[in-house]
């Protein structure tokens, strides 16, 4: 649900330092909010405070929201919080060394795959063109 950022009241947290928020505004900039905040009926939020603040120091005015609508305990809600950040898993060096790897590789590809790729950019068109050219035919013997 997207929501008004103003509407969103942050209460008493247990993160205290936010850390570095401009790789964070960068990605909401280039891909996105990827991750909705959470928030109660209320409008309290219940997790994302990082990716609040960057919205608002890039200046969104409305961001996306996952609303708990059923009424929950302050215990259950500083549970949710806790959880939430307390999940996340790092990437490992290597799983992070691999994924830079492949997006290297689909960034720059072969000499041999951009050839496929010609080839299969091509067959496509003649594809196309054949739809085309059917699409035509059926349309005037059905006149």
């Amino acid at each position: 649900m997207l929501i008004k950022i103003s509407d969103v009241k942050v209460k008493k947290r247990v993160r205290k330092d936010l850390g570095d928020l401009s790789s964070l505004k960068d990605s909401l900039r280039s891909f996105g909010l990827l991750n909705p905040i959470t928030i109660n009926s209320n409008h309290e939020l219940i997790a994302g405070e990082r990716r609040l603040e960057a919205a608002k120091a890039i200046g969104w005015e409305s961001i996306n929201a996952i609303v708990i609508a059923s009424p929950i305990d302050k215990v259950h809600q500083l549970e949710m919080e806790i959880e939430e950040n307390n999940q996340r898993k790092e990437f490992t060096d290597e799983e992070l060394m691999e994924g830079y790897k492949r997006l290297e590789r689909l960034r720059n590809p072969s000499l041999l795959m951009k050839i496929l790729k010609w080839l299969c950019d091509i067959f496509v068109r003649i594809g196309q063109f054949f739809k085309r050219l059917f699409s035509k035919i059926t349309n005037k013997t059905k006149k």
